[in-house]
């Protein structure tokens, strides 16, 4: 690209001195600065008073414009590269070390809390008791884990966890059942026991008899519905064996299941329902 400017008289001395540096330049640099230039050898000129024009390739003349958008064109050049290192020092490239921290594998959850009894073996719960600390008194239960395992792991899980603690027999049929074991009616209701009471057991119907004395455990007419709700017959019940699950039997302490079924109660609700205060597990005592 070749340019060519008139220049007025006076100012002779700026042409040779522009040529000199013209012919010493190199493409690039000439090609990047030169139009910028002569842009403000025409706004010296201007200032002063004088009119100057310059031609590209023939006789187009450049204007104001032309000025403007070259100086736009050089503060980008300038800017491009304060950008692109702005850009690098917001965004650094990662060090080894970094990525060896991002890629670290999280560490383990913690392993989920199991009960005391979960899996326990047969042999392990055989000879295991309850004791139900009353507020009549207490009653013992001896665990009948071969004709219910699972029921009685259950139930074990419960004493042993305080699941029990603070709930009350809600229930009652006269000269035949006291009824426990909802969770709901604790003084402790909280999250966990709603999730107790949400877990199903299997129906494991036994050669047990129902008879007074026998720890069952009540369900809804659904197979498999079972939760944590237990009864303690007081009488005898020959039309459930066979259906529900009995999985222990009153040691010590029938007197205190009778007096509760004994109390004044309106139709099968307890007037005033007798809280068990405490739930223990430890061997039974020969």
């Amino acid at each position: 690209m070749k340019f060519a400017t008139e220049i007025p008289r006076g100012l002779s001395g700026s042409r040779s001195s522009f040529t000199q540096r013209r012919k010493g330049a190199k493409p690039p640099s000439t090609f990047t600065f030169l139009p910028l230039r002569l842009c403000l050898l025409a706004s010296l000129r201007e200032k002063s008073g004088q009119k100057t024009r310059f031609r590209v390739r023939g006789s187009q003349r450049a204007d104001n414009s032309f000025c403007r958008a070259v100086r736009v064109a050089f503060v980008g050049l300038l800017i491009s590269p304060l950008a692109a290192s702005i850009s690098v020092a917001q965004n650094p490239t990662p060090s080894t070390e970094t990525l060896k921290k991002a890629n670290t594998r999280p560490a383990d959850p913690k392993p989920v809390q199991t009960d005391t009894f979960d899996g326990a073996s047969v042999e392990k719960i055989t000879g295991q008791c309850v004791t139900l600390a009353t507020e009549s008194g207490l009653i013992v239960i001896e665990m009948l884990p071969k004709a219910a395992p699972e029921t009685a792991r259950s139930f074990l899980n419960l004493a042993a966890s305080g699941a029990l603690d603070t709930t009350t027999f809600s229930r009652v049929v006269r000269d035949f059942v006291i009824q426990g074991g909802n969770l709901s009616t604790s003084e402790k209701w909280n999250l966990d026991l709603a999730k107790r009471m949400a877990r199903h057991l299997p129906d494991e119907p036994s050669d047990v008899r129902h008879v007074r004395g026998i720890i069952s455990m009540a369900r809804a007419e659904e197979p498999n519905s079972a939760t944590t709700h237990f009864f303690i017959l007081v009488g005898d019940g020959p039309h459930l064996d066979g259906k529900f699950s009995a999985f222990g039997r009153v040691v010590r302490g029938i007197e205190v299941a009778l007096a509760i079924n004994r109390a004044p109660a309106e139709g099968e609700t307890p007037l005033a329902p007798v809280r068990i205060k405490l739930a223990t597990v430890a061997p039974c005592s020969k």
